[in-house]
């Protein structure tokens, strides 16, 4: 894949990412989750790569924040997830590491980023029992939901054609 393609595909999501993650949201007690956004930094992890995968991360937390949509946690969170999902990814080549960067670098790593943040914004409690467990399961259901869909596309072969690029399906 050239690079003009990679930055075409990455533009694509941040104008897709931006508009859905916008408007698909879970409502959970006083707060929202998008797991859009976890599921495209899987996506762009595993189809474009590091760079990428930040950038997209970064323009849809941009964009998400100029239009009063977004947060000033997604920051931190979305761009240690992208980056360590395709760090792992290209790593190893298993797609579950790809989820599992996603979940460790958004989920932990951008909660505990965001720590001081939300506790000045929304209180110790608020951030102890609902910003982080929300923070955790937002980045767990968008990361498996781009799991699930890139493990469909990967055995029936459809986003890779070369023996080079050929990607792991984990079993488990």
């Amino acid at each position: 894949m050239n690079d003009t393609y990679k930055l075409t595909l990455t533009a694509m999501m941040i104008a897709i990412g931006t508009l859905s993650s916008s408007l698909i949201v879970i409502p959970i007690g006083f707060t929202k989750i998008f797991p859009v956004q976890h599921f495209l930094n899987v996506l762009s992890a595993v189809l474009l790569g590091p760079y990428y995968a930040v950038a997209q991360a970064f323009g849809v937390s941009l964009l998400r924040n100029l239009m009063g949509t977004g947060s000033v946690f997604a920051f931190p969170g979305s761009m240690v997830g992208a980056l360590l999902a395709a760090l792992l990814f290209w790593k190893t080549r298993k797609l579950f590491m790809a989820f599992l960067g996603e979940v460790i670098g958004t989920g932990i790593l951008g909660a505990l980023l965001s720590y001081p943040i939300a506790t000045l914004l929304l209180g110790q409690e608020a951030t102890l029992f609902g910003f982080i467990p929300l923070f955790i399961f937002s980045s767990f259901a968008g990361a498996l939901l781009g799991f699930i869909i890139l493990g469909i596309f990967l055995k029936k072969n459809v986003l890779f054609s070369t023996k080079k690029d050929v990607v792991q399906h984990d079993k488990n």
